[in-house]
């Protein structure tokens, strides 16, 4: 499966031979991400002009966009026109009247080896003025990624922020019964799009993670005989095995350089965790304390780890240097504290919570800060946007497992775009 493509961003500074106006920041329309309160910015993105794809290339943006919380797009039936031609300065005041603040029109050109080129603007409607000019060009298969590359460009310019729309997840696929459920390990765009299957279903797969590059997979299968941890590339589809190991291994993640997995080892009762070089395939375990310890997550720099433990009589959240020293308890709350996962950012870990309920909460790595984001009869397993804004986590109820998203102000909760049954997911950085 390929995974990487080649990508051409020329910034387009001038529209009809018309400079932008130099404006201040403080003149700019910006979407504030960090108030408590956020009202979604009134977004048009009317279908792109030429001859394949422009609504397509248009709707994926919107949805891209509307799914985030931040942004509430103008419904088409109200446009004044379509099809802009991105060449000519919009009528604003047609779009003021239809209540939209920004607007995003754009054309997409066949070029003479196929691929395609989409130009496209970013105007700020009271202000009268462009934000934003870029020029995309991709093959014509790949139109889909064009569209989250403008969504992300877009969301950075409004917000302030990275984008996370040319993203992947990976996931577990869950169907049938529950006393014969299959669990196949899945790929698809983080909204939904191209779903893929990757194991048969023959044997369950469990905690996928991606690799800091995005092609490579990480992931615990378990079989009668016993689990084993497996690295699965996604450019060429080989799969291999990171060797044999006495009692139960699972929870493999990788270090973020992705020369290195750390994973738990289950003997006798007792989990300890273990970081393997992947170079030379020598395995160093780096706990020792009588009690269960698992679900290992590097900080940003590689230099710690948070994990699970319940050394001190129940489940909670522990930081210890990358060698295993210096381990020191984060999380003082009620309940029990699971599946730890550091923010891309550095700025917070997310965890599972359990007390009368399953919660998805956010902490600083101190320990400081602890909030509830979202909480059901059961909830686990987040992930972090590339961002450092967003969480997928799965949520059981009576008709099986569903991903779900929320971001850090607990705000925007939403389901994620996948119509099946699925959990354990793991959000892929950035593609290339």
């Amino acid at each position: 499966m390929k995974a990487r493509f080649a990508f051409l961003a020329v910034a387009a500074a001038l529209v009809a031979g018309m400079a932008a106006p130099a404006v201040s920041r403080a003149q700019e329309l910006v979407v504030d991400v960090n108030k408590g309160a956020v009202a979604p910015l009134p977004i048009a993105v009317p279908n792109f002009s030429g001859a394949t794809r422009g609504g397509d290339i248009a709707q994926v943006i919107t949805g891209n966009l509307e799914r985030s919380g931040l942004f509430a797009p103008v419904a088409p039936s109200r446009f004044p026109a379509q099809n802009l031609d991105v060449n000519i300065q919009p009528v604003f005041e047609n779009w003021k009247g239809v209540g939209a603040q920004a607007l995003i029109n754009g054309q997409v050109t066949v070029e003479s080896d196929g691929r395609l080129r989409v130009d496209f603007r970013l105007w700020d409607v009271y202000a009268q003025q462009q934000l934003l000019g870029l020029q995309f060009s991709a093959p014509a298969e790949n139109w889909r990624r064009i569209a989250h590359k403008i969504s992300d460009a877009v969301y950075e310019r409004l917000t302030g922020e990275k984008g996370y729309f040319d993203t992947r997840v990976v996931f577990v696929a869950e169907s049938g019964s529950k006393l014969n459920r299959i669990k196949r390990l899945a790929i698809m765009d983080q909204d939904g799009a191209n779903p893929n299957y990757l194991t048969d279903g023959s044997y369950i797969v469990m905690t996928p993670r991606f690799s800091s590059n995005s092609q490579e997979i990480t992931y615990m299968a378990l079989r009668p005989t016993g689990s084993s941890l497996y690295l699965f590339n996604l450019e060429t589809g080989r799969q291999e095995t990171l060797g044999r190991f006495p009692g139960m291994v699972f929870a493999p993640r990788f270090s973020p350089d992705g020369t290195k997995v750390a994973f738990s080892v289950e003997r006798a009762g007792n989990s300890d965790i273990y970081v393997m070089d992947l170079r030379s395939r020598q395995s160093t375990r780096i706990t020792t304390d009588p009690s269960i310890d698992t679900s290992p997550s590097f900080s940003p720099d590689g230099t710690k780890i948070v994990f699970n433990s319940d050394r001190g009589g129940a489940p909670q959240l522990y930081i210890m240097n990358a060698d295993g020293s210096g381990a020191r308890r984060i999380s003082y709350g009620g309940g029990r504290y699971t599946t730890p996962v550091w923010s891309p950012r550095g700025d917070f870990i997310a965890f599972t919570k359990q007390g009368g309920g399953f919660s998805i909460g956010v902490m600083r790595p101190d320990g400081s800060d602890e909030r509830i984001l979202t909480s059901s009869s059961l909830e686990e397993g987040p992930t972090w946007a590339p961002n450092g804004r967003v969480i997928m986590f799965f949520r059981e109820n009576g008709g099986g497992a569903k991903l779900w998203t929320v971001d850090i102000t607990g705000r925007i909760l939403r389901p994620a775009p996948y119509p099946g049954s699925g959990s354990d997911p793991a959000w892929s950085p950035l593609l290339d």
